[in-house]
């Protein structure tokens, strides 16, 4: 990619927000140096360009070639071939080309062959992997189309970030001393989310429904409320809080959130957004479709110190 591509590139990139809520998502296309075709979503990217010099330093994690002075800040560089199983043996350097990211309160470049274009897909077009592909190895969140009928595997980068710099540990946690018959449901589509949003879930001793993607939470946030209907009850004396991720396959949390906050049965149950994307452009965007609150990816005290007033409401 040359340096007038990679600064469209980045022009594209400034206006990614106008997509949120729209139920639409841009991806960045890379490959790892094979005929697979890697994405990113835009939203976590801040620049592109060619790899400069490298700093290595000892003990570094696995994966991570050393580190970089970018703009006065410090920031590891990752080799994402180290973390895909790809199925044939890359040809030429997969590190030619770093792609800057931001997201979970952490920047750090990503090492790859060479990045291609920035694709605009409708969230439904994004499925999640079967399950063979869905595991710790695997690194793929999502899977979508092109036109051309070539696959796009979207990388789980909270997974990979997670790998190289490890879990936070959850601490103790105040109690929310909510009755024993209620809940709250919650929806990520990344694994590591949904372990850590569990973790923290458990120590607050809340217990909780859960889906994988926007559609799924959707269909399962419905039947709760037909049931309640059914039932002669109201939803909110049982479903206290509903957590949503911001970027999910089939349905982001912008538009389930409008769904939500649009139907009547889901009345005076508040909308927590638990996104990576911490950007005040996103926090905007998740006021303007009714979350009640936005907490950044992932600091389990914090996660707490927000839940634990809403479910007492």
């Amino acid at each position: 990619m040359s340096k007038s591509e990679q600064t469209n590139l980045l022009e594209t990139v400034d206006a990614r927000t106008k997509l949120a809520g729209s139920n639409k998502m841009e991806i960045l296309l890379f490959t790892l140096g094979t005929r697979e075709i890697f994405g990113i979503n835009v939203f976590k990217v801040r620049e592109v360009s060619q790899t400069p010099k490298i700093t290595k330093t000892p003990n570094m994690p696995h994966g991570v070639e050393g580190v970089l002075s970018l703009r006065g800040n410090i920031i590891p560089v990752i080799a994402l071939s180290r973390f895909v199983a790809t199925q044939e043996k890359p040809v030429g350097d997969t590190t030619s080309t770093m792609i800057v990211t931001e997201f979970s309160k952490h920047t750090q470049a990503f090492l790859v062959h060479d990045v291609d274009r920035i694709i605009r897909v409708d969230w439904d077009k994004v499925r999640a992997p079967e399950s063979m592909l869905a595991g710790n190895q695997a690194m793929i969140t999502a899977i979508t189309e092109l036109p051309d009928g070539k696959l796009v595997s979207i990388l789980d980068v909270e997974q990979i970030l997670a790998t190289v710099i490890g879990e936070p540990i959850v601490p103790d946690l105040p109690k929310s001393h909510i009755s024993s018959d209620t809940f709250m449901f919650f929806v990520d589509d990344s694994l590591v989310a949904r372990k850590e949003i569990v973790s923290v879930l458990d120590k607050i001793g809340v217990k909780y429904h859960q889906a994988n993607n926007g559609k799924e939470a959707w269909d399962k946030l419905q039947n709760l409320a037909n049931r309640a209907v059914h039932d002669g009850e109201y939803l909110k004396d049982k479903l206290k809080l509903i957590l949503v991720d911001a970027e999910m396959p089939e349905m982001d949390g912008y538009v389930l959130t409008k769904h939500i906050k649009s139907d009547h049965r889901f009345q005076g149950i508040p909308v927590v957004m638990h996104s990576s994307l911490s950007s005040n452009a996103n926090r905007a965007m998740g006021a303007s479709v009714g979350v009640d609150a936005y907490v950044a990816k992932f600091d389990p005290i914090i996660l707490a110190d927000t839940l634990v007033p809403l479910l007492a409401s």
